[in-house]
């Protein structure tokens, strides 16, 4: 059943689903798009959007320098061009002339400088800004010990920005991306923390955000003072929290949504039998972990760390458990990231499964764990990502190792479980990680001693830190590839992480959407997207 926009608005406070009503997808001759998100955002501020899921809509209401094109590569955005200094220390930027702010005010160099800013700025609350610390003085602003005006971004005229770094960083386009874009000072100003009210919020990109009703929908409309805007087919987009992955499936094969940016790995089968059409799957850059947190005992104890490693059966689960996508992870940089060396690897992935608990168990006991002194501790996940098969499997295999070690498996929403990790209120916890630039210290960065909150681990290791300082601070990209390749094997080594999968990426996608295009980074903006229908009306 089909129902037009305006009856959508009347029943969203009525229901928390198009499936609850007993409607289909909103009708606009074919321009509007219904998408499936997992969660719901708990901001859509772009300096305050952690979770990727969030920044799949952020992506479509902003856009920085660069964004990205449909297959996920960086191209230039509200840039017009970009220059690179011999060493790769100075970025020198010239924006659109048409690039203008959704109220119709001109973008300028102002607008870039002060996004940079704010982004890295103690008092805005951005609690992930390490892609953004090869920027001049970045570290000490974000770290308090600076003010936001020593940042090495400077404005040269009205439409150029000069973009100064500390050492060479050739994946910068793909960190602006997504950090540090543009925000409107003018609306941020005369509205503080409400600017981001859809009432009051002024964005950049492809869309402007025209509702949200919480826990129902998101509802963006097309920006006419986008610079694009002429070939952004789809002119409404809808977000849906989908948490229920298999009510998601249900309302994607039933057309109540378009797509939907997971699927359970327990129903491959079924789906790829009966509605493959539907099926998207492509190897991922996703790595799903176990994290320690190795501030307090047992897990300040590496050996006790590297025993649960051991112990777990990434084959089992990746092929039988989550029923064949997926890839067992023997390292944390994934295949497909550029520079990425194929040598570090768990120095165990080969031995036999037998042979691996034996030393498991041999491990604890030297840690001084047995019947008398039993290991016991909590085991946090997410219901999310797979976790809620997979968890039961890892505990039986920790458990399998001896009867004296006792796991006690807790689950907590993805927002609240983050943020207990975030303040080190976990002992062994779920975790996963999407490289936010093409590079591996965007893996790696995570568990430096600069990285702060977000190595939930607190692992601190200045022999760690040395290898990738060493990293980023070489011109050489052979060398710095190496260099790197080493920090991966000597945190592989120490353990302060378990990597378990690397995580294929699952979507739901009907055939009526077009201009679909399939990634690792899980990348999907709506404006490369549109409908059969309206391509078949243009025609």
């Amino acid at each position: 059943m089909m129902f037009n926009r305006i009856a959508l608005g009347l029943a969203a406070g009525l229901c928390l689903s198009l499936a609850a009503c007993g409607g289909g997808a909103p009708d606009d001759n074919g321009t509007t798009l219904n998408r499936g998100n997992r969660i719901e955002p708990l901001s859509l501020d772009p300096d305050l959007a952690q979770i990727s899921d969030e920044r799949t809509i952020v992506s479509d209401l902003f856009v920085g320098l660069y964004e990205p094109a449909a297959d996920a590569q960086p191209v230039l955005a509200l840039a017009s061009s970009a220059e690179v200094s011999d060493g790769g220390l100075v970025w020198t930027f010239t924006l659109r002339d048409d690039a203008l702010w959704s109220d119709g005010v001109q973008i300028t160099a102002d607008d870039v400088v002060y996004g940079l800013q704010r982004a890295l700025d103690p008092l805005t609350g951005n609690q992930y800004a390490a892609p953004l610390l090869f920027l001049l003085n970045a570290q000490d602003i974000y770290e308090g010990r600076a003010a936001v005006d020593t940042l090495g971004a400077r404005v040269i005229d009205a439409q150029t920005v000069e973009l100064t770094l500390v050492y060479p960083a050739p994946y910068l386009p793909t960190v602006l991306m997504y950090y540090g874009q543009p925000v409107p000072r003018h609306a941020i100003e005369a509205h503080g923390d409400m600017w981001v009210r859809p009432e009051n919020m002024v964005t950049s990109g492809p869309y402007r955000l025209a509702e949200w009703r919480s826990n129902n929908y998101i509802h963006l409309v097309a920006n006419p003072y986008f610079y694009d805007a002429a070939d952004v087919c789809l002119t409404d987009v809808y977000y849906y929290p989908t948490v229920n992955t298999a009510a998601a499936e249900r309302r994607v094969r039933t057309g109540e949504l378009d797509l939907n940016v997971d699927f359970a790995s327990s129903n491959t089968a079924f789906l790829m039998e009966r509605h493959p059409e539907l099926v998207q799957s492509v190897p991922g850059f996703v790595n799903r972990t176990i994290e320690f947190n190795v501030t307090a005992p047992p897990f300040d104890n590496a050996d006790v760390r590297r025993a649960l490693s051991l112990a777990i059966d990434r084959r089992f689960i990746t092929a039988e458990v989550l029923g064949g996508f997926d890839a067992p992870a023997w390292r944390l940089v994934a295949a497909g990231v550029h520079g990425r060396l194929d040598w570090p690897r768990l120095d165990y992935a080969d031995m036999p499964m037998d042979e691996r608990r034996a030393e498991a168990r041999r491990l604890l006991e030297g840690a001084g764990f047995g019947p008398d002194n039993p290991l016991v501790f909590e085991f946090d996940y997410q219901p999310a990502a797979s976790w809620p098969r997979i968890v039961p499997v890892i505990q039986q295999d920790w458990m399998t190792i001896a009867p004296w070690v006792q796991v006690e498996v807790i689950t907590s929403d993805s927002q609240i479980h983050y943020d207990s990790m975030r303040g080190g209120d976990f002992q062994v916890s779920t975790s996963g990680w999407t490289p936010d630039f093409n590079d591996p210290y965007g893996v790696l960065l995570q568990y430096e001693t600069r990285a702060g909150e977000i190595n939930y681990t607190r692992w601190i290791d200045p022999a760690y830190d040395a290898l990738t300082d060493a990293a980023l601070n070489t011109p050489v990209e052979a060398e710095h590839n190496a260099l790197l390749a080493e920090a991966e094997q000597y945190i592989l080594d120490q353990t302060p992480v378990i990597p378990v999968f690397f995580e294929a990426n699952r979507q739901l996608v009907s055939p009526r959407v077009t201009g679909w295009v399939a990634n690792p980074s899980r990348i999907n903006q709506s404006r490369w997207l549109c409908l059969a229908d309206a391509e078949t009306a243009a025609e």
